[in-house]
């Protein structure tokens, strides 16, 4: 029995490469996942062959990041995989890095940010190469820095934010070396692009069950204070919120990294969150979403609560909420109240009932 198994679509590819003579990998977060026991279909190919050679191979290819080794080749379905040339890094400031090919697997490896991203699987020998102990890493539930942890960090500030992130996701600790690495990099966040920080706020909002774990750790190792500073000072209960909304406001509507949005920046100010989603260059659309409803908890929820902690409302009450909130925005306004009162109820202070919202 096979080791992992990646798709058909995925050993073909791999198969063409060695066959015309490139050593080939499956590696990344499929390989990781994989071990795990979890579901992972974008699965990441690393080889020998430079980007000209892999597009002379394939028919169907995209260069998502050629002066970086990688192509996109388009599988029969029309699912693209990434295939990235072994390379070592020249220099980094920090943001971009400036890499060789020519690197072996194990240089490639070395490269890379934490140990269990750091392990390659050859689908046609079934072996799997783990020179930094990934796989063990996995097994006792940590989050370890490849080689020197400040290192890591200083070559790519981004991979603070990232341990955080998989360390919240997996249910992981994150290695002592590597937890100081990740706060003395938090100074020096700064120099991230505001769409690389957009993303990693997005991946942690869709990929964490309960994001509040992550922002917990942004706030200790003093990425809010120097990413988003009106949130340096977010409570554990507010932060507890974010946890509670699982599913969609209502079919059609915002879905639940909106929605998580929102409940993230509640404690700050409205004006203040309009210019901080700006410049983090999320959508106006988003943007105005998120304010908007915002600007109605602010000016509605403190009567809701006082409200909803004496009596289930009447008809009367909900039809001055819904002239108050807009129609439209009522049941949304009512399901961030909901988490916000489900985070106060279970810190021991008193909040609505779940039934007198229901």
């Amino acid at each position: 029995m096979a080791l992992l198994d990646p798709p058909e679509s995925v050993r073909e590819i791999a198969s063409r490469l060695e066959d015309a003579g490139f050593e080939t990998w499956c590696v990344g977060g499929a390989v990781r996942d994989a071990l795990l026991g979890h579901a992972h279909l974008d699965w990441d190919l690393a080889t020998a062959a430079t980007p000209p050679q892999v597009r002379r191979l394939f028919k169907r290819t995209v260069p998502v990041g050629i002066d970086f080794g990688t192509i996109g080749v388009l599988d029969a379905h029309g699912v693209m995989h990434e295939v990235t040339t072994f390379r070592r890094d020249m220099k980094t400031d920090g943001r971009h890095a400036v890499v060789e090919f020519g690197a072996s697997l194990d240089e490639d490896l070395a490269r890379r940010d934490y140990t269990i991203n750091a392990i390659a699987y050859s689908a046609s020998a079934d072996t799997i190469r783990d020179p930094h102990g990934g796989r063990e890493d996995l097994k006792r539930g940590v989050i370890r820095a490849v080689g020197n942890a400040g290192q890591r960090m200083t070559e790519d500030r981004l991979r603070a934010l990232r341990g955080i992130r998989f360390a919240s996701r997996f249910g992981f600790r994150i290695d002592d070396d590597t937890w100081r690495a990740i706060v003395d990099s938090a100074p020096h966040l700064s120099r991230l692009s505001a769409e690389r920080v957009k993303q990693e706020i997005e991946k942690t909002l869709d990929q964490v069950a309960l994001p509040s774990a992550a922002f917990a750790l942004w706030k200790e190792s003093g990425a809010f204070s120097t990413l988003i500073p009106s949130l340096d000072g977010i409570s554990p209960t507010a932060l507890r919120a974010l946890d509670h909304l699982r599913r969609p406001f209502l079919p059609g509507r915002p879905q639940r990294r909106v929605a998580r949005l929102a409940a993230l920046f509640a404690p700050a100010d409205p004006a203040t969150v309009r210019t901080t989603l700006k410049d983090l260059r999320f959508s106006n659309s988003d943007t105005d979403w998120i304010v908007g409803l915002l600007e109605r908890w602010r000016r509605l929820g403190g009567e809701m609560t006082a409200a909803l902690l004496e009596s289930a409302p009447g008809d009367p009450v909900l039809r001055l909420w819904a002239a108050a909130a807009g129609r439209t925005r009522l049941a949304p306004l009512l399901r961030l109240a909901d988490a916000f009162w489900w985070a106060e109820r279970e810190a021991g202070r008193p909040a609505p009932s779940q039934s007198r919202i229901a």
